[in-house]
């Protein structure tokens, strides 16, 4: 099958072929075979428009207005044989400019003239018959092909000039490759396999064709189809118009597993459909493509590797086909709707679908959207804090902060009652206004300090200077700059934590007492403490112009090592995971000394709440805002998945499962800065990273 933007080509009887004008619905039938026609394609150029058809015994290009000509003028049209005899052929493809043809046959590609007979080059080198080839846009002379390769895959890149073999990949997987596609505007090539693989690899000169991403859409179909299913639900069946929402995902038990192949990649005219659309979020930079498989047809971003949109055939009663064998599509949307052809795999039928874009999209992404706008998330606190959480923790606070006991009192005159009965109401955490002459000019002087950063210029990538922390080889387990980025925390596995200015120029503090490596440090909002946790399970708040600690809470107050700790909401509590749950504690620290009790420690701190990670082993990973006010905690489990917490709320509000595909190891959020201010949108924006998954930039709004 193939699809141009205002025509349709498909074998008619086996042998002939028959172009359908999608404006005039008017065929044409071609023909010039004895055998069945086994790959078709059309030309890169509108004007003339070629198609190529190819068989067995023979390769024949047509010229679509002549035929058409010859046609009503009562003549039989003719095409040019461009090839004889070169075997079974899987795919034909013009060049850029129609001047050449390639055609896969077998394990060979062969490079034909596209005017005459002739054998331009002839392509080996593969082990098996070869499925896709395409043509690369922005490199002259190159070609990239796919082949089963005895099942195993290779993807092989040649200049036809001269025959010369530029790269080969190694096995990617063991189901045969079976469509390409080049994304000209990312430079990467994406490939798809009968397992449901798709692969995406870089053809950037520098990058020597490695590998981008490896989707399973399998599983981004299973995801899709329950996010919808879910939203669904929560609206309420009578607001569903998604036909994904009433489908049970789950599989029958005694049913047979189904293979996913990927029979065509194209390019999709998303953006066109939906640039006015404010409910469809969609990045002007991001690439989108069709995904047709033998059950449906798939709308992926290439931005973040999901899937916006599916349409499954066995949802459509009134079409026959319910298994694809191949299908094709064409590129650009006419009035916003998209032609497709699909083949029976089964049974020789062709079916002929007018996929609206825009409505199919909009039916499946307004549920989720419409129940993820209810309950959006926001980095920055948008209201006033309630008292669930954090009541005890004030009661704690005010409890440690009573030095005097309790003495009777002797009134000398009546007190009148204040006529309270309970409680008032009170702000926990309103901004403290009453600051002292000294402090607010204090305040101000370190704010001129402070300068802008200059935005035009590049990031910091030159190299400048190098430090051996050590006298002994000790790895640096973790680091971390102060909020003015004068000073750098590092923590050490020989349990040493260092302290040394921004320049590297001198080290202004050593901190040691840890039995165990250091697995985190963090600095409070004013500077004048550093956290420290350790493998030895007990963590440390340090003065930063002292060597001792000032807190240091034991092993008897953890079960597991707490692999990261930090101060939160503007160094009011202290934030802490341990095994599959982390810890909400306040505190409050005290550098005053008792001779007679030098040794008890005077600082005192309290577990507030915990907060348990579901359906994780332990947590990999936290991240919250403490340079200002923060409802929003993010962890990462050993499961792979994100979880997002409120806690002015108390509980999760949202779980993004498989974010990476292997467990997170660290996320990073944008907590402002001391040097330049941003859009209150721009703090909604984090990353997470996993080993081998490459850097992820995710949207806590709409949690893409």
């Amino acid at each position: 099958l193939a699809c141009s933007q205002h025509h349709c080509a498909f074998p008619l009887n086996r042998n002939e072929l028959c172009v359908w004008n999608i404006a005039t619905a008017q065929p044409l039938q071609l023909s010039g075979h004895h055998y069945s026609i086994s790959a078709i394609s059309f030309g890169s150029k509108r004007n003339p428009l070629l198609v190529c058809s190819a068989s067995r015994e023979r390769v024949i290009v047509w010229e679509i207005d002549e035929c058409v000509k010859k046609v009503q003028n009562g003549l039989s049209p003719r095409g040019i044989v461009i090839g004889t005899l070169l075997g079974m052929v899987l795919h034909v493809r013009f060049s850029l400019d129609d001047q050449q043809v390639a055609v896969c046959a077998g394990n060979r590609i062969y490079m034909l003239s596209a005017k005459n007979e002739a054998v331009l080059a002839e392509l080996d080198g593969h082990l098996a018959p070869v499925t896709a080839a395409e043509f690369c846009t922005w490199e002259k002379n190159m070609l990239i092909s796919v082949s089963e390769d005895r099942t195993f895959k290779a993807r092989k890149v040649w200049d036809y000039s001269t025959g010369q073999l530029i790269y080969q990949s190694g096995v990617l997987t063991t189901s045969p490759l079976l469509s390409l596609l080049i994304d000209d505007k990312n430079k990467q090539i994406i490939t798809g396999c009968a397992d449901g693989q798709l692969w995406i690899f870089s053809l950037i000169s520098d990058h020597n064709y490695r590998c981008i991403a490896l989707i399973n859409l399998k599983k981004e179909q299973e995801k899709f189809c329950n996010k919808v299913w879910k939203s669904g639900k929560e609206i309420g069946e009578g607001q569903n118009t998604s036909k994904l929402c009433k489908t049970n995902n789950r599989r029958p038990e005694g049913s047979v597993e189904m293979s996913l192949p990927i029979l065509l990649i194209e390019h999709c005219d998303f953006l066109v459909c939906f640039h006015n659309e404010e409910n469809i979020p969609s990045a002007q930079n991001a690439t989108y493509f069709w995904i047709g498989t033998s059950t449906g047809l798939l709308i992926i971003n290439l931005a973040n590797f999901e899937l916006e949109g599916f349409l499954s055939y066995k949802d459509y009663s009134d079409l026959s086909i319910q298994f694809a064998g191949s299908c094709a599509l064409t590129q650009k949307t006419v009035n916003g709707k998209v032609l497709c052809l699909i083949t029976s795999m089964f049974e020789d039928l062709i079916a002929v679908l007018e996929v609206n874009l825009a409505a199919l999209v909009r039916t499946q992404q307004s549920d989720f959207l419409l129940c993820g706008n209810k309950k959006s998330l926001s980095v920055i606190a948008r209201y006033r804090v309630t008292l669930f959480l954090f009541i005890n923790a004030m009661v704690c606070e005010s409890r440690v902060k009573s030095t005097v006991k309790d003495q009777p009192l002797v009134f000398h005159n009546k007190i009148k009652s204040s006529g309270y009965t309970s409680a008032p109401q009170m702000s926990m955490f309103s901004p403290n206004n009453n600051l002292k002459k000294k402090e607010v000019s204090k305040w101000k002087t370190t704010c001129r300090r402070k300068k802008e950063y200059p935005l035009e210029s590049y990031p910091p990538i030159k190299y400048e200077k190098e430090l051996s922390v050590t006298s002994k080889p000790a790895p640096i387990c973790c680091i971390q700059y102060s909020g003015d980025g004068e000073m750098l925390a590092c923590g050490l596995a020989d349990k040493a934590v260092l302290i040394f200015n921004s320049d590297l120029t001198d080290t202004c503090n050593v901190f040691t007492g840890h039995d165990g490596a250091v697995n985190s440090v963090g600095w409070s909002h004013d500077k004048k403490w550093l956290l420290s946790t350790s493998e030895d399970r007990t963590l440390r708040v340090w003065s930063v112009c002292k060597n001792e600690p000032v807190l240091i809470l034991g092993k008897e107050k953890f079960q597991k090592t707490v692999h990261f700790a930090q101060f939160y909401f503007i160094d009011a509590f202290i934030l802490l995971c341990c095994g599959p749950e982390f810890h909400l504690l306040s505190f409050r620290l005290d550098t005053t000394k008792d001779d007679l009790k030098r040794y008890k420690q005077r600082s005192a701190c309290k577990l507030v709440q915990k907060f348990h990670m579901a359906s994780t082993m332990e947590i990999t990973s936290l991240s919250a805002v403490n340079d200002f006010y923060s409802h929003i905690v993010l962890t990462a489990g050993s499961n792979r998945a994100l979880e997002v917490f409120d806690l002015n709320a108390g509980c999760s509000t949202a779980v993004i499962p498989e974010a990476h595909s292997r467990s997170v190891y660290q996320i990073c959020q944008n907590k402002g800065s001391a040097f330049s201010t941003q859009q209150p949108e721009a703090y909604n924006l984090f990353m997470t990273t996993a080993a081998g998954d490459g850097i992820k930039l995710w949207d806590l709004r709409t949690l893409r």
